[in-house]
């Protein structure tokens, strides 16, 4: 009889944090340099080197807590962390494991069901180690350093995750979070961001915890999805079979979709831990805690907020525009230049989030300025210009001309004087001169044959009149004949 299970997973979220030198040396923090050029005695543990502690990877740490609602550990020291790997330079981590700098907090995740608050345990810091690589057939690894001793922090939520959704979630909004607070980059394709996912399975309605399986170094939201949910179905099948699981430690084929073994975890790794003895406690004061708060941006919650109150969007805009800074602003900009803040909206929402796909950029590559995008939201709240001629034929020769106002786009290619009355009037007439027996059957009360007319309409102006403008003259002439 096969039993029903609930999943438990919690998640190591791991972020490089974005400073311009490595946590405790000054060799700079850079991504995609040639190998072992950006290293150090000191970063590569040479005998006599000693530590020094960078103050804003610290503070990048704050943020982060008190943008999650942490309590902020007064005073802390590092810890080493005791283990041989290759990529490992000096045969330990420096991180923090009695004292990690933050402790608790949460973030309100969006799901299908409903809102829900994932909860932290703690956030620490700690050093990155290198990197090993293997190049094809070649029998060797090879080792770089670059990244050794890269600032991180790492996130450890409490085990209260019960789905590959709430997961996805919970890291897309950290993601966004790190990226806020200008403190990472959340490039998880260059592994600026990451998660270990540990996953264990229960029988529904119990409290005990199943036996945990770690997932390392998943750099990809959608992969994270896909191991967590091949991982249920593998262990339930385990289970359900009589068979029984045990700790350890798999990787993920994201071809195959599906996880193997790489190390049995018998019994817990003892990492020797004790205390940095070349290190110096770290005590956060009241003013400098202070400080750090004052230079807090907006949270991602608290920009919808603003959106919604201020210029009076719809949840799902403000929701769409707070979902990057840069974006947010950008809107916040272009608002200066234009009241009509639901166009400025729809419009990035629709032809520019289309160009910026149709491109693969992001609103900070986008070519035309938040005045410039204003401009011709304007044109068209005037009536200067239709919505379609604006979005279809203005919009992609603006971005061409980003140098040039909207208006002397619009002069250059005559569509002012395709608004005029007297033009207007003029193809109207013609259109229904050009179909007597039309007009004949129309005032015998086919009245959808107007449409035919202002097609005509259409035509000559090259789509350029307003068709609300077009029905309301033909109507006025039909009536005359």
């Amino acid at each position: 009889m096969s039993i029903s299970y609930q999943p438990v997973i919690g998640l190591e979220i791991h972020a490089q944090l974005q400073t311009n030198s490595k946590i405790f040396a000054s060799d700079p923090v850079l991504f995609g340099q040639e190998a072992n050029t950006l290293i150090s005695p000191i970063s590569l543990g040479h005998p006599g080197t000693l530590p020094k502690l960078n103050k804003k990877v610290v503070e990048y740490a704050i943020k982060m807590g008190l943008a999650i609602g942490s309590k902020i550990s007064p005073k802390q020291y590092f810890d080493r962390k005791n283990y041989f790997y290759p990529d490992l330079p000096k045969g330990y981590q420096i991180t923090q494991d009695k004292t990690p700098i933050c402790m608790g907090g949460a973030i309100l995740v969006h799901l299908k069901e409903g809102d829900k608050r994932m909860e932290f345990h703690h956030i620490h810091l700690e050093e990155d180690a290198g990197k090993s690589l293997h190049e094809g057939d070649n029998p060797y690894s090879f080792l770089d350093y670059n990244r050794a001793g890269t600032p991180l922090i790492e996130m450890v939520t409490e085990p209260s995750i019960h789905s590959s959704e709430e997961a996805f979630a919970l890291v897309s909004e950290v993601r966004k979070l790190v990226r806020y607070l200008g403190i990472c980059d959340g490039n998880m394709e260059e592994g600026s961001l990451r998660a270990d996912v540990n996953v264990s399975i229960r029988p529904v309605g119990t409290t005990t915890l199943g036996t945990k399986v770690e997932i390392k170094n998943m750099n990809s939201l959608r992969n994270i999805q896909r191991a967590i949910e091949y991982e249920i179905i593998r262990q339930t099948k385990v289970l359900n079979e009589g068979g029984s699981l045990i700790q350890e430690t798999r990787t993920f084929d994201a071809h195959a979709g599906t996880t193997h073994s790489m190390r049995v975890k018998e019994t817990m790794n003892d990492y020797r831990y004790f205390p940095e003895p070349d290190l110096a406690p770290v005590e956060i004061s009241v003013s400098w805690l202070n400080e750090i708060k004052a230079t807090m941006p907006l949270l991602p919650w608290e920009q919808e907020q603003k959106l919604i109150k201020n210029y009076h969007l719809p949840a799902y805009d403000a929701h769409f525009l707070a979902d990057t800074r840069e974006m947010a602003l950008y809107f916040e900009e272009a608002a200066q230049h234009s009241k009509a803040y639901k166009s400025i909206s729809n419009w990035l929402m629709g032809p520019v989030k289309s160009h910026l796909n149709d491109k693969n950029q992001s609103i900070t590559d986008f070519e035309l300025s938040p005045k410039a995008l204003a401009e011709i939201v304007e044109l068209v709240e005037k009536g200067t210009l239709t919505h379609n001629l604006a979005a279809h034929q203005l919009f992609p020769l603006a971005i061409e001309n980003p140098d040039k106002s909207a208006e002397k786009i619009v002069e250059e290619q005559g569509w002012l004087h395709a608004q005029s009355g007297d033009e207007l009037t003029k193809w109207v007439q013609e259109a229904i001169a050009a179909y007597p027996d039309k007009v004949k059957e129309y005032q015998k009360g086919k009245k959808g044959l107007i449409a035919l007319f202002i097609g005509e309409v259409m035509k000559k102006s090259r789509g350029t009149a307003d068709p609300k403008r077009v029905n309301q003259l033909m109507s006025e002439e039909l009536a005359k004949v």
